[in-house]
């Protein structure tokens, strides 16, 4: 076992030169981004009370979050394993204002099983939420800045898959669905098993015209869905046209203000149903069945904190987006400057002024092994004429 220290846990990844270079150049492009668009930034704790932090989140959440006891009070507490309800705590609870808050984070979570994203179980989650607005507007803004975010990145070719949770729920409570039946037909409508969707619709004896719609929603997927929603679910409650109506909003905005981007309806794929309460978006790239960057609406998430209010993000994890956009490694790090092994004051004179024009410096260590090439460098500082003057190596 001594050879195995090295070993880590499953999911578990560490990010290395010259990844963690870019990652962290990123990290910066982005907040200053988020920044552009009046986002402000949170840090918030790795961990807090268990009661907080899964509050409003649904079981999906609870059953991916590492739970512990404080050795000082005695109650339990947990590792966030995503920071957007923390954001809705902090909107909630500490900024307390009636104007619009848009807020954005970069952080570590740690989940107990692997995550969508990218099978790691300790994503670097970045994101952004908007509180105060409930309206195509606030979540076309949500999106658009996702959208930069891919961007900047550097991730090509995306495109958009849209949903809409009221549509399912809808549905669900007009056939009189009771909270098991709900959850076990939405579990078979995820894994798209048709089959046995029928089957457990024959089983609940549900009406024909309502079992019908159901049975149906699980088609309802592509570029034209839409349209095919609206002869389908031509006897849905209010409560279901509205959503689609909404949907058709978002898309005519997509449209003026992602003019380039494909876009995809699929009425089943319900995110993040026990969290999310209206529209629902992902991006995916060609070859990745998983979605690379997710968001929605998540209205009254802060009621549990004394402030209800409307709400809706987006998240992604950074590390994934890196390693999708398959950015050059050879620039990760710019040229460095070598230095030799010396105390001469013109020397350490000369080294602090280009380090201060943001030249990257590397000082040689009296007998060290390894040489300016070795340790990539393209330039040396070499003594000439009383001056210390830059060479190529």
């Amino acid at each position: 076992m001594e050879n195995e220290r090295w070993i880590l846990p499953d999911g578990i990844d560490e990010v290395l030169p010259p990844e963690a270079g870019i990652i962290e150049r990123k990290r910066r492009e982005l907040l200053d981004l988020y920044s552009s668009w009046g986002y402000d930034f949170v840090i918030p704790p790795f961990v807090e009370f268990l009661d907080s932090l899964l509050t409003g989140t649904g079981s999906d959440l609870d059953l991916n979050t590492f739970k512990l006891t404080d050795q000082l009070s005695g109650r339990l507490m947990g590792i966030r394993a995503d920071i957007t309800p923390q954001a809705a705590r902090i909107d909630a609870h500490h900024i307390r204002s009636q104007s619009p808050t848009r807020l954005c984070y970069l952080g570590t979570v740690l989940h107990t099983r692997s995550d969508g994203f990218a099978g790691t179980r300790s994503p670097l989650q970045i994101g952004a939420e908007l509180y105060g607005h409930s309206g195509v507007e606030s979540d076309i803004e949500v999106l658009r800045l996702m959208m930069e975010t891919l961007k900047t990145t550097g991730v090509e070719d995306v495109y958009l898959d849209l949903g809409h949770v009221g549509i399912y729920k809808g549905l669900a409570e007009q056939a009189g669905l009771n909270g098991y039946q709900e959850r076990e037909l939405f579990d078979a409508l995820q894994r798209k098993a048709m089959s046995e969707v029928d089957r457990l619709l024959e089983v609940f004896s549900i009406a024909p015209e309502h079992a019908a719609m159901l049975a149906r929603l699980g088609e309802l997927n592509g570029d034209r869905a839409l349209k095919q929603a609206r002869d389908l679910l031509q006897n849905a409650s209010e409560v279901v046209k509205e959503a689609l109506d909404y949907l058709q909003m978002m898309a005519d905005q997509i449209a003026v203000w992602l003019p380039d981007v494909p876009v995809h309806f699929d009425l089943a794929e319900l995110r993040g149903y026990h969290f999310h309460t209206g529209v629902v978006f992902a991006a995916f790239v060609p070859g990745s069945g998983k979605e690379i960057a997710r968001g929605g609406r998540y209205d009254a998430i802060g009621s549990v904190f004394g402030r209800s209010r409307p709400a809706t993000g987006f998240s992604s994890d950074l590390k994934t987006l890196i390693r999708v956009a398959h950015l050059p490694q050879r620039t990760a790090n710019q040229p460095a400057i070598f230095a030799p092994a010396s105390d001469d004051p013109g020397l350490q004179k000369e080294i602090a002024r280009l380090r201060s024009e943001g030249h990257r410096v590397v000082s040689a260590l009296p007998g060290q092994h390894g040489d300016a090439e070795e340790m990539g460098c393209e330039q040396q500082l070499v003594l000439t004429d009383g001056r210390w003057q830059l060479m190529a190596v």
